[in-house]
């Protein structure tokens, strides 16, 4: 059964999981374009299979552990890249990053090809993954986070009352714990934000470019705001997609995940209703959405297979992300109301991937732990927490009461080494923000949060659509070719758009 379960939660997971000169320690960079420095090679053979058929080259960099001290140790960064094959039209760097934080994104030029990525951004630059400090096979932390222990996805359980937020504390604080038990080297402080995208800098200084571009996706549009903010003059063309509104995630942020769900949601409900001969879901919006808490409060007194109602809204935020994965999550609904179990469970789990094996998701769930909780001071005070699910489970009963409920930033050992990166408005124009307006997971708020702070440098292109991810992961040729424009030949939107469904 623990195993079982255990398959459940990876999948829910899975699905899940995607500054400036105020800085007490100053960036070590380097000072301008050199020579390259970089050795590429052959990926690592998982690399090779996710990427395939698209083959990559891969490198590492070195950068410090601490930029505070200078003579800190080193640890080796994997990059990864697609060149360009049009010398002449080849303009520079795309770095990407897929999000997280704790997402590898070694493989991520090979999955954009995959996507439909246009010929001319692949002509216009060279497409560099990586896998950002301590992710994968750039020194990798580990919190010994078990798929089957207690604290398995990078959103708390759903808290039905104040019981459950001070159960749930006593997880969280266990875990915090944990991660400094495993904490030996001393890595974890070091995992943040700024320090990342210090790590960008070097690597673009270690490819030889006086500037470098980038597309990043959810937690990604914090690493880039980032990024832009320290190094304006360093940053070429900027994309940010499904952006979280800040250069950090906070407890306001991860709280707005519940209204993204939602935003989100109705348009699950109207296609389901549209399929009710089908599925049986509902034969209005309003009964479909019904049916969830229906569902969700009789999983809660009687799990079936194990599956809970927490398991439940967690894995329908997760398949929320892209309209391809509602007929599974549909199916899902479908066979937990006929207490079809092992039918159920067969929807929840995924065939085995690197992605999903313990370590993987060990490793990814201890990055966004120390990320998150080292870039800002979250609240102490289990009090604030309870207070928090009651008024979102009031005001978002989708999932507000688990996305507002107390996680291990509350009890984590190391405070904060620097304040968070802030958003540098003084700089080119050259951040086009790309954000759906039915984004489960990062809001369109978040995207306005962002236009605001980044003010003129900025413009703000939202897509009348729902998902987590526009810019080729999505389908709307407005938003594809605006974007596209904007990398290829910079052209930014003369003012905020709104690109109609497609």
């Amino acid at each position: 059964m623990k195993r079982e379960r255990g398959i459940g939660r990876s999948s829910a997971l899975a699905v899940v999981l995607g500054l400036s000169g105020s800085l007490l320690a100053a960036p070590a960079v380097a000072d301008g374009p050199r020579a390259p420095q970089v050795r590429w090679g052959t990926c690592p053979d998982d690399v090779v299979t996710e990427a395939a058929p698209t083959e990559l080259q891969c490198a590492t960099v070195p950068v410090p552990v601490d930029y505070a001290d200078p003579g800190s140790a080193r640890i080796d960064l994997m990059i990864s890249r697609l060149a360009s094959t049009a010398p002449d039209k080849r303009r520079g760097t795309l770095m990407l990053n897929p999000g997280g934080p704790g997402g590898s994104g070694l493989a991520l030029p090979a999955l954009l090809v995959a996507q439909g990525v246009p010929a001319d951004v692949l002509d216009s630059y060279d497409l560099i993954g990586m896998d950002t400090r301590g992710i994968g096979h750039s020194a990798p932390v580990s919190c010994g986070l078990a798929p089957d222990g207690p604290y398995f996805a990078n959103i708390p359980p759903y808290a039905a009352d104040d019981a459950a937020v001070t159960a749930q504390a006593k997880i969280a604080e266990q875990v915090a714990q944990q991660c400094a038990d495993h904490d030996s080297d001393g890595m974890l402080s070091h995992l943040t934000t700024a320090n990342t995208a210090r790590d960008l800098d070097r690597i673009r200084a270690a490819l030889g470019e006086e500037k470098t571009s980038y597309l990043g996706y959810s937690y990604g549009t914090a690493l880039g705001a980032a990024y832009a903010s320290m190094f304006p003059e360093r940053s070429d063309r900027i994309v940010l997609d499904s952006n979280i509104g800040d250069t950090h995630l906070d407890r306001d942020g991860m709280r707005r995940y519940a209204l993204g769900m939602e935003q989100a949601f109705p348009d699950f409900a109207k296609w389901a209703a549209a399929r009710h001969d089908s599925y049986g879901l509902g034969r209005t919006p309003a009964q479909v959405r019904r049916t969830y808490f229906t569902l969700a409060e009789q999983l809660d007194k009687a799990p079936v297979a194990g599956i809970d109602g927490n398991l439940l809204r967690l894995s329908t935020f997760g398949q929320l992300f892209k309209k391809l994965q509602y007929p599974k999550l549909a199916q899902q609904w479908q066979t937990l109301a006929d207490g079809d179990g092992t039918a159920a469970r067969r929807l929840l789990s995924q065939k085995a991937t690197a992605a999903e094996a313990p370590a993987a998701l060990d490793n990814s769930l201890s990055v966004f732990l120390a990320v998150t909780c080292n870039d800002i001071e979250w609240p102490r005070n289990v009090g604030t927490y309870r207070n928090g699910v009651a008024e979102d489970r009031e005001r978002y009963p989708l999932f507000g009461a688990a996305t507002a409920n107390i996680t291990p930033c509350a009890f984590w050992q190391h405070a904060p080494a620097e304040p968070p990166v802030a958003v540098n408005d003084d700089g080119p124009r050259n951040v086009l923000l790309v954000q759906n307006l039915r984004d489960p997971s990062t809001p369109h708020a978040g995207g306005k949060m962002l236009r605001q702070k980044f003010a003129d440098r900025s413009r703000l292109l939202s897509i009348d659509d729902g998902g987590h991810g526009a810019y080729v992961l999505g389908d709307n040729p407005c938003a594809l070719n605006t974007t596209t424009r904007f990398l290829v030949e910079g052209r930014m939107p003369a003012k905020d758009m709104l690109c109609p469904a497609g």
